[in-house]
């Protein structure tokens, strides 16, 4: 009985090395495609997240001006309460310039972790969408108008 236990069943059906060794070639073109499209969606995050924290400055002076008290552009530390703003990663605000609240306010934002795509910001330019955009230097802009 434990001979017929050692013997090989002629019927067992599975897979060949061709067809596993093909199916591994799919997958490797396919991880070839994906993951160039991946890496592409990360950096773009990082710009995401510079343009974020910009509309995140333009929120807190949005605040800081619904009291009366306040009549000029203040610095940063001054927002959220004195708390100032909290940046992403390591994006860091370049400037908050413009003295006069009802004229315009210009924030900059650096994009510190320098990952955001070149393509990205050359199509994000100021002839594109001249109240927030890309300086090609990492830099991105924002215009507050009243």
């Amino acid at each position: 009985m434990t001979l017929k236990k050692l013997q090989l069943n002629h019927n067992e059906k599975g897979f060949t090395l061709i067809e596993l060794m093909i199916v591994i070639a799919i997958i490797g073109i396919l991880a070839a495609i994906a993951i160039p499209n991946f890496i592409a969606y990360r950096n773009k995050a990082f710009c995401s997240a510079a343009e974020s924290d910009a509309n995140s400055v333009a929120s807190a002076l949005a605040d800081y001006f619904a009291n009366p008290r306040f009549v000029n552009v203040p610095a940063v530390g001054a927002l959220n309460g004195g708390a100032g703003v909290t940046f992403t990663g390591t994006n860091a605000l370049v400037t908050l310039a413009g003295a006069n609240p009802n004229a315009n306010v210009t924030i900059v934002v650096n994009d510190g972790s320098g990952r955001c795509p070149a393509s990205y910001q050359a199509a994000q330019n100021a002839a594109a969408n001249p109240k927030g955009y890309w300086d090609g230097a990492g830099n991105f802009t924002l215009l507050i108008q009243p």
